[in-house]
């Protein structure tokens, strides 16, 4: 895909633009902020001559002689680099991965939400919601991680900052996102939050975050209230419903870092607010700076962090930073210039300066306030509410109720103290140190009378090891600023042509966990009740994690999905190759591995059964990098597959209970998708023998087999390995046909065409479930094509495939595609559908009718709106039925729904296996499609067309409507709220709207995979079909004769397949 294709298509799709003069455009309208606020910069600042660096590395681009002052960044790089310039973002990536820099210290690591999570939950009902809910989120410290709005931390989340605000309305700070728990929303949990990430490089060198703030009060009560008023069977009640938004009455609220050119921990803060609203308003900002509580946990008091206040003598107040396991940082919070209006003019004399009030307490929990108990420090964790809102202090002497359950957990009294119901208040004359000293600190910006529609304020800070005396010209505005917008320019070179997941990059997250403290509890903390042990995850002693991972959902999911992880490594591996490798490798070491070879799940259960996706995800992320840059790291390949024969043993052992290769599994991933909660004993008796979980491993097989094949290119070994998981399949294959006592069964429906689950409940008794769903289209993932010369290169593997194929012919006639049979180029196809079978199901994933949507492949055929199925066990009708939306059950807390809405991680996994049937079928194999609209085309152009379809959830239509925002008037056409796009959980099946968590920018980021792929060819929602003869040459370019292995110039390794030229486009240096 060429640079100005891609522009083409983001534009086309995700602005409207219909060229450079197309009506839909937002570049032309006035209140783009973008383009008609100018940042205010203090008039009275002169500005210094640039200056360079008085450390430089070998690799140091300054020192290209010359006159470099003149030059930015990017230019002295490349004129140094010269042909090997690939970016200025890329070059970091060079130095992180090789350790020249260290890039990624600093990141947007810290939690959008910590409290109610299962890790601070120290109850002994394992209630993790009532635990430790939002109310004491201000007041009491975290045990295992913090939260905020936009912030960033260190890779240790030793060091956080973040954004609070204050409208001079509500109750509280805004200091962190606010939704309501999985007992108060309709549908589970739910953010109840405007907020947007915008930008990110992979080296987070350039980072921006929106935050949209109202100027009314915060609607808490009316959210919770609303929300728990409502049944499943209606939409949840969000912000957007209530009158807060109205009248614009809100800030938008931008967060920009940006990091030195050449040193990661040199950070430059910018937070940027522009009152929407009709009318001048005040604004709050007060950016923190704390250190994460560890003091309060070990029976001996470590050395203690402090931060402690100062000002220069140019006026500009500044913290300084110790910590003792880091260098020292200094934290400069500028003078503000005052507010400007839209026309960039100040509203008051331009001389005069907004000073910030540094604040300081300690990270530690009130007790006085939570429990009516004593405090160890007069300086506690809320106290910048209390001392910047009147209203939220307590008075002298308050009468607080006991405790029914005990406060148990992090820095919380158990036993008599909290027994204490009055206590006198603090002595000291402020709730904040007056000695400028503690453990949290603050800079109170006050902004007042900001103009309205559009009038600004502005902040600057810098985060940095220089002191004050090394420090550069930090009261220098506008050098301040040229280094934000330098990497922006970067961010914007680095993304040229890529659909950027920069959402993805922004919900890293620092992930604490270390099973043994967690369980037993703390030595300077009363010990947790004795019940709760056996809760959840009291198997699990050998875990201890410290790292930084991908998160499905920084808010909704805080917290680590195995499979989930999987997926969000495909588009990350495009911007991001080391960090993906990374995330893969640390989910089978051996801190979250279990020494059986079982990778953990998830925290509210790590035993539960996610798909097994990972060796796909691994040799997937391994072609990717080899795409990308040449480079094949065999010994992240090949570590990862020896972890992963554990993990294959694990479940053989585990999940296929009767030894006859059918699996169980449990839910796997896929929630309320079965009649009966499929991670819950059987109401009926008996075992459920899983169509999918049975398909899943023989993936799981082919994935292996792959990897080994890939790996004995440089070690015969692994010629044996592949022989193996070849004839593993083989068997899985044959038991998707099995033996009841004298009677086959099969988890094939020969009538209806489809794979069901079966319940058997003993020899010769078995009950096939007739439910059309994705558990009968997941079969189709186990596909591989094998070159006859993969077959030449290793003699033993082909003489053991040769040998079942003319020794064992029942077994491929009987479950699986026809191995004798060659296909196109004389390849060899390994698969569990058959072409009769294939063709059988295409059918119905094609219909309109059942499963194919406007916006992808629905997780549940339509068939089941007016023909629900259920069965009745003792008395009780369990029943599936269509939901297309949210779910109208409480399975699995009710916050997710696969009858029936759009999951992009299944879709993908669908397109691919149709990629690669095609490599093997060819044009031979036509099919109709849709289903009755006698337009037949190959596979590869069915998988374009389901891109295609997902595609439509996000881009905009003929009239500017997005899919995903469900037709509000406001998110489709306010010029402040249309550019910006929400990546939800999952999407209605019949109008595509965003359903589920709303910044799952994981899995869901796999649409920018899909748009590298055939956004070219993308036409708008809701507009006709192109012919397919017309687009035919698409699929000439990037689709050829070759599969896993085969290329045109006689290496079969040193291409890639065609699957990743498909998937990848074009993403050479060139277009890059």
């Amino acid at each position: 895909m060429t640079s100005a294709a891609a522009k083409a298509i983001q534009g086309k799709l995700f602005r409207g633009d219909e060229g450079s003069s197309g009506a839909a455009s937002n570049n032309s309208d006035p209140r783009d902020p973008g383009l008609t606020i100018h940042i205010p910069k203090l008039a009275a600042t002169s500005r210094p001559e640039p200056h360079t660096k008085s450390k430089s590395s070998p690799h140091d681009p300054h020192k290209t002689g010359g006159d470099t002052v003149s030059k930015n960044y990017r230019q002295r790089l490349n004129d140094r680099l010269g042909a090997e310039y690939q970016g200025a973002e890329r070059y970091r990536l060079q130095q992180d991965e090789a350790r020249q820099r260290h890039w990624k210290r600093w990141g947007p690591y810290i939690s959008d939400r910590q409290w109610a999570t299962v890790r601070e939950d120290y109850s002994e009902n394992g209630d993790a919601w009532s635990h430790f809910p939002h109310e004491h989120a201000r007041s009491r410290t975290y045990r295992w991680g913090e939260d905020g709005i936009g912030g960033i931390s260190d890779n240790h989340q030793r060091l956080c900052f973040s954004l609070s605000l204050w409208n001079g309305k509500d109750p509280i700070l805004k200091e962190r996102l606010f939704g309501v728990t999985g007992h108060q929303g309709n549908h589970g949990e739910d953010v109840k939050e405007l907020y947007y990430y915008l930008d990110s490089t992979p080296s987070h060198s350039y980072m921006k975050f929106l935050y949209k703030y109202p100027q009314r009060k915060y609607p808490y009560e009316e959210l919770v209230t609303e929300n728990i008023h409502r049944d499943r069977d209606v939409a949840e009640y969000e912000i957007l419903d209530s009158d807060t938004f109205d009248d614009d009455r809100y800030w938008d609220v931008f967060m920009e870092y940006a990091k030195d050119e050449d040193d990661p921990n040199n950070i430059y803060v910018r937070i940027t607010a522009y009152n929407r609203g009709p009318d001048p308003a005040t604004l709050h900002v007060i950016p923190q700076l704390w250190f994460r509580n560890t003091w309060s946990w070990p029976a001996v008091k470590p050395p203690m962090p402090s931060l402690t206040g100062s000002v220069m003598d140019n006026d500009i107040q500044y913290i300084k930073i110790k910590h003792p396991t880091m260098e020292k940082y200094f934290m400069y919070c500028l003078p503000s210039p005052p507010p400007v209006d839209m026309q960039g003019a100040f509203v008051t004399n331009e001389d005069v300066v907004i000073q910030p009030e540094l604040l300081f307490t300690e990270n530690d929990t009130n007790f006085r306030r939570l429990y009516g108990g004593q405090n160890t420090s007069p300086y506690v964790k809320d106290a910048f509410h209390d001392h910047i809102i009147p209203s939220h202090r307590l008075p002298d002497c308050e009468a607080k109720p006991s405790s029914s359950r005990g406060e148990e957990g992090s820095t919380t009294p158990r036993g008599e103290e909290s027994t204490l119901t009055c206590a006198p208040a603090p002595q000291q004359p402020t709730f904040v140190n007056p000695a400028k000293r503690g453990t949290k600190s603050a800079a109170h910006y006050v902004f007042q009378d900001v103009p309205a529609n559009g009038g600004c304020a502005v902040v600057r800070i810098k985060l940095t090891p220089q002191s004050p005396s090394k420090v550069p010209n930090p009261e220098d505005e506008g050098a301040f600023d040229d280094v934000v917008e330098e990497r922006r320019e970067e961010a914007n070179e680095f993304y040229h042509s890529l659909a950027g997941p920069w959402g993805m990059l922004w919900t890293k997250q620092y992930y604490h966990f270390i099973q043994k403290e967690w369980i037993e509890g703390d030595p300077a903390q009363p010990p947790p009740p004795p019940g709760r042990k056996h809760i959840r995850n009291k198997d699990w002693r050998h875990m201890h994690i410290d790292d930084i991972l991908s998160m499905p959902d920084k808010w909704e999911y805080p917290f680590f999905a195995a499979w989930d992880t999987a997926f969000h490594c495909i588009p990350l591996a495009v911007v991001d190759p080391a960090f993906a490798k990374k995330q893969l490798d640390l989910l089978t070491r051996e801190w979250y591995m279990k020494p059986d070879g079982q990778i953990p799940a998830y925290e509210w259960n790590f035993s539960d059964v996610n798909p097994p996706v990972h060796a796909w995800a691994t040799f997937r992320v391994f072609k990717i990098e080899r795409k990308l840059t040449g480079k094949e790291d065999i010994r992240f390949l090949e570590r990862v597959f020896q972890k992963l024969l554990l993990n294959f043993t694990w479940w053989v052992n585990r999940k296929d209970s009767g030894g006859h290769n059918v699996f169980e599994g449990g839910f796997l991933g896929l929630d309320n998708i079965g009649v009966f909660n499929r991670s819950e004993p059987l109401p009926t008796g008996g075992s459920l023998r899983q169509a999918d979980g049975t398909a899943w491993m023989a993936f799981y097989c082919l994935n292996m087999l792959n990897m080994a094949l890939e790996l004995a290119k440089h070690n015969p070994v692994y010629e044996d390995i592949a022989s193996k998981f070849f004839e593993h399949f083989i068997f899985i294959a044959d038991a998707m046909t099995y033996m009841s006592g004298d009677n086959e069964q099969s988890l094939w429906n020969e009538e209806d065409g489809m794979y069901y689950d079966v319940i058997q409940l003993g020899p010769g008794s078995s009950i096939q479930l007739p439910v059309r769903s994705l558990v009968g289209l997941i079969p189709l993932y186990a596909t591989l094509v094998l070159e006859p010369a993969v077959l030449n290169r290793f003699p033993g593997f082909k003489k053991r495939v040769e040998w079942f194929i003319e020794n064992r012919p029942e077994v491929a006639a009987r479950n699986m595609a026809n191995m004798k049979a060659g296909g196109k180029g004389e390849r060899r196809l390994l698969a569990l559908a058959s072409k009769e079978r294939l063709v059988r199901i295409l059918e119905k994933m094609l219909d309109e009718n059942e499963f194919l949507s406007e916006y992808g492949i629905r997780s549940l055929s339509k068939l089941h709106k007016d023909k629900p199925w259920g069965i009745r066990v003792n008395g009780e009708l369990h029943e599936v039925g269509y939901w297309p939306g949210d779910s109208h059950s409480g399975m699995f807390g009710g916050n997710s729904n696969w009858r029936g809405p759009i999951w992009l991680a299944v879709n993908f996994l669908l397109i691919e296996s149709l990629q690669r049937f095609y490599q093997y079928y060819g044009d031979e194999l036509q099919v109709e499609c849709p289903t009755g609209s006698g337009e037949y085309m190959n596979l590869v152009a069915v998988a374009e067309e389901i891109q295609h379809r997902i595609i439509h959830i996000f881009g905009r239509d003929t009239e500017g409507r997005r899919a995903t925002n469900g037709g509000n008037p406001k998110l489709d056409g306010d010029p402040h709220f249309r550019d910006y796009v929400w990546f939800y959980e999952f999407f209605h099946a019949d109008n595509g709207r965003g359903l589920g968590a709303s910044h799952q920018t994981g899995w869901s980021g796999l649409v920018a995979y899909h748009i590298l792929q055939s956004g070219v060819s993308c036409r708008l929602p809701k507009t006709p079909r192109t012919p397919r003869s017309l687009v035919n040459h698409y699929f000439d370019e990037t689709i050829d004769t070759q599969s896993e292995y085969g290329d045109d110039v006689g290496s079969l390794y040193s291409a890639m397949s065609a699957l990743d030229l498909n998937t990848l486009g074009d993403i050479s240096p060139e277009a890059l």
